[in-house]
């Protein structure tokens, strides 16, 4: 009898976690409209009540949304956005600088931090370079397609074929010995 107890215990205590964690989809569903700033607004306050788990949907229909009517001042308003959001402790100070790094500025945020290059980016040189291509193509829809941005992608653009040049031959030296 007390493991059956135990066991129906330990049951209604799943379901109610579970039910706590369940998302309730009827209530964080949203379709974001122009104008931009005004659906970061929206996007927010379904944030700061509970739908957090949607982060990475909202932030694309963001992105997709400034894709359909670009502007330079689309950058500025994702700039704002990601601090107002870091700022309600939705995402990390952190992850707000990183994505919008990824998406609106020429530095590449797959290739950063202090580290050993012979030891740690050679090793791993072919899915860092193939991160920082992705990355690429995030940075042209910021930069070039949301933020009518041309000339700073190809300017990432040059300082990614930059970053594939410097790795190949600090790769080499350090084959050879030349740590």
């Amino acid at each position: 009898m007390n493991n059956r107890l135990l066991t129906l215990c330990l049951l209604t205590v799943s379901l109610v976690l579970v039910g706590c964690t369940t998302p309730q989809t009827d209530e964080c569903q949203l379709t974001v409209k122009p104008p931009l700033q005004s659906a970061m607004l929206v996007v927010e306050d379904k944030l700061n009540t509970g739908c957090v788990y949607g982060f990475e949907g909202y932030m694309s229909d963001l992105l997709q949304l400034a894709v359909d009517n670009p502007a330079p001042e689309n950058k500025r308003a994702f700039s704002d956005f990601l601090v107002r959001i870091s700022d309600d402790g939705v995402i990390s100070k952190r992850q707000a600088k990183s994505l919008y790094n990824r998406y609106f500025n020429i530095k590449f945020v797959s290739l950063t931090g202090d580290y050993n290059t012979c030891s740690q980016v050679c090793p791993t040189r072919n899915r860092v370079l193939a991160d920082m291509r992705l990355e690429l193509l995030d940075k042209e829809t910021g930069l070039v397609k949301a933020s009518s941005d041309a000339t700073a992608y190809y300017r990432a653009d040059q300082l990614l074929q930059e970053a594939e040049l410097v790795l190949e031959a600090t790769c080499r030296a350090c084959e050879n010995g030349g740590r």
